[in-house]
């Protein structure tokens, strides 16, 4: 049986109880109206017999009135709870999902760092490869002017 089921069986089971202490009531009530109408009192003691009977019908409808007012009271507040409990759960899924996400986004993260790392490794061996070509290239532009010179002096002389 769900929580709404038992709230639904509990409220029944309140307003038929309700129900009973109305009825009673209004018994009561026409009891004390028929006896001040129709009664004629002997002595003190059926007076105040009469009287008590009175304000115990005056309390019971203080008391289901107050009853009632509590049974409003509690469906509200477990319908509130079974609020909360839905939402705390859409709130705990929500945060859940967001913290795999932040993995996600943390693991794509670390990737791109370590592509940049080994491309920023690959550049640098490529720019040494081409500074040694470079110191060759001069080597060589040295060799050939020298070789030039050589050969434009040897044949003026």
């Amino acid at each position: 049986m769900t929580e709404k089921e038992k709230v639904v069986v509990g409220g029944e089971r309140w307003k038929a109880a309700m129900g009973n202490l109305t009825e009673m009531g209004a018994n009561l009530d026409s009891l004390q109206k028929f006896l001040s109408k129709k009664a004629v009192f002997v002595d003190d003691e059926t007076f105040s017999r009469a009287s008590l009977a009175s304000e115990q019908a005056r309390s019971i409808k203080t008391l289901e009135q107050r009853v009632e007012t509590l049974e409003r009271e509690l469906d509200a507040a477990i319908a509130a709870a079974a609020r909360a409990r839905t939402e705390k759960r859409q709130a705990e899924a929500a945060q859940k999902a967001a913290e795999l996400r932040t993995q996600e986004i943390t693991k794509e993260l670390e990737n791109t760092s370590k592509v940049f790392k080994l491309h920023m490794e690959e550049l640098r061996a490529k720019q040494e490869e081409i500074s040694k070509k470079n110191s060759e290239i001069k080597v060589l532009e040295a060799i050939i002017q020298t070789l030039s010179r050589k050969d434009s002096g040897g044949t003026g002389e």
